[in-house]
């Protein structure tokens, strides 16, 4: 297996990183997309609701980074928020995470952003230290907050 290569995905790529979106939701112990989340995830793909980056070692992909842009009235700028970030663990080990993470922040630079966001679960200790090694700081007194279903018809209403 050689040394993966971090790219744009391509529409091709797509079920390839379906079958990683579920390997991180196995990892993280919670249900991946159904068939008809995957089907939504390349429509959104398509209609570049989200961009994409994979990780390809020349015979499959082996990692992805999802990521869209926000933004920062505080600071008047964009922000590159990454949704997710999964590398197969076969691949672990070789530096991709850490050219994923290097490739994003070009990405943010590039665009003008004034930050660069993501999350990560206070269980995934060594993700974060791994996030910390690249420069992140780990803000303690930031919660994230979700409306999901039946809550958010409600909320709607």
């Amino acid at each position: 297996m050689s040394n993966p290569i971090i790219r744009a995905a391509e529409a091709r790529d797509l079920p390839a990183v379906v079958g990683l979106v579920r390997a991180l939701a196995d990892f993280e112990k919670l249900e991946g997309p159904d068939d008809a989340a995957a089907r939504r995830l390349a429509d959104d793909f398509a209609a570049g609701r989200y961009s994409l980056l994979v990780a390809d070692d020349g015979e499959r992909i082996v990692g992805y980074a999802l990521y869209f842009f926000t933004y920062s009235t505080f600071l008047a700028r964009p922000s590159l928020y990454l949704e997710d970030l999964f590398v197969h663990p076969s691949a672990r080990g070789r530096g991709v995470g850490e050219r994923f993470m290097r490739a994003l922040a070009k990405e943010a630079d590039r665009r003008g952003c004034g930050r660069f966001e993501w999350t990560v679960l206070d269980w995934n200790v060594d993700a974060q230290k791994f996030y910390r090694r690249l420069g992140a700081e780990i803000l303690p007194s930031w919660w994230i907050c979700r409306v999901t279903g039946e809550g958010l018809t409600a909320l709607a209403r």
